[in-house]
């Protein structure tokens, strides 16, 4: 996984922001996430994949650009729209899509699907069905990190419906107070289910939330990878700093509707293309080509390889095992032989 060493600023007047190794990385982290993405969408439509789903195409910047950022034993956490941020972190797309499955090879073993997939080896603590339900538990991630010294922190991301919420207020106040090392992120696409935003509150400017906890806070242009690279790194420098929290507004675009089962009949079509004209992934593969970063044969050999990759997903989720009944029993409680579990 990159870091933040290894998306260092060149210092050249006039070159790119990020060094080449980074904006390869990026290109080819947000591919991975589309191509997934796209595939899964099409198995949902054939019904392999059942249930809730909720797809990231047009916001894969918001993830690829933090994760240069961070490192490796930062904590992630977010809500249901959680395929894309495990596989940029490093989690094999074998796994995710066996879970997308709900077969037992998937990260959740198969009992979290779409929208609870886990992966502690690379410090994702799950995406979480509950909206807003995981504020207060990246605060608690942040206060675990601060109690044990240990210089890492939580990146906690969340959709624009949940800052209507009251757990994260109830967090915010005390992520303040206690000064914990948690960037909180809401990935605001502008209609939180199918509500926009101006329907649901006379607060439009969703960054404005946190200045009145005296908590930093600043909206980002999420459909740049440069831009959330560079404010996840200041929020992270405070954050490390014992200076506390900081509130992102990534202002970002899905291009489906909010699940698989949404049409999104409540936006244009002229809308839907402004966005597309400004897609993440294509700004990054302009600034490759623009720089002679890589050619466009390099490029397709990228390409190629991700959709290799994910169609050698899609057939180890389709030749893997679903879980065995006692899986019902397992994973539950800590205490191997609670006495109140019947079998």
């Amino acid at each position: 996984m990159a870091d933040a060493k290894a998306a260092k600023k060149t210092k050249v007047k006039g070159a790119p922001a990020f060094s080449k190794e980074t904006y390869l990385r990026w290109y080819e982290m947000m591919q991975l996430m589309r191509k997934f993405e796209e595939k899964a969408g099409q198995l949902y439509g054939q019904q392999k994949i059942k249930g809730f789903c909720h797809l990231y195409i047009g916001q894969e910047a918001c993830a690829a650009g933090a994760i240069t950022a961070l490192t490796k034993d930062d904590k992630w956490i977010t809500a249901y729209r959680d395929h894309a941020h495990p596989l940029g972190l490093g989690t094999s797309p074998n796994a995710v899509m066996a879970e997308l499955f709900a077969k037992a090879t998937g990260c959740s073993k198969g009992k979290g699907g779409s929208m609870h997939i886990f992966d502690k080896e690379v410090n994702f603590v799950g995406g979480h069905g509950i909206v807003g339900g995981q504020v207060p538990l990246g605060a608690g991630l942040a206060f675990a990190e601060k109690y044990n010294n240990t210089g890492n922190l939580c990146i906690c991301y969340m959709g624009d419906g949940a800052v209507r919420q009251g757990a994260l207020h109830e967090a915010f106040n005390m992520a303040m107070l206690w000064k914990l090392p948690v960037i909180f992120v809401v990935e605001n696409n502008g209609y939180a289910m199918g509500t926009s935003v101006q329907r649901t509150s006379n607060v439009t400017e969703l960054y404005k939330l946190g200045l009145s906890y005296d908590m930093p806070s600043e909206p980002v242009n999420a459909m740049r990878c440069e831009d959330v690279h560079e404010a996840v790194a200041r929020a992270a420098e405070r954050a490390r700093a014992g200076e506390g929290p900081t509130f992102l507004e990534f202002r970002t675009y899905r291009y489906k509707g909010h699940s698989m089962s949404d049409p999104a009949k409540y936006r244009t079509k002229e809308e839907l293309e402004n966005y597309r004209n400004q897609d993440p992934i294509e700004s990054v593969r302009f600034t490759i080509l623009e720089n002679q970063f890589a050619t466009e044969q390099e490029l397709e050999e990228i390409d190629n390889k991700i959709k290799a990759q994910v169609q050698e997903s899609v057939e180890f989720a389709e030749n893997s095992p679903y879980p065995e009944p006692s899986e019902l029993y397992t994973d539950i409680y800590v205490e191997k032989d609670y006495p109140y579990v019947m079998v």
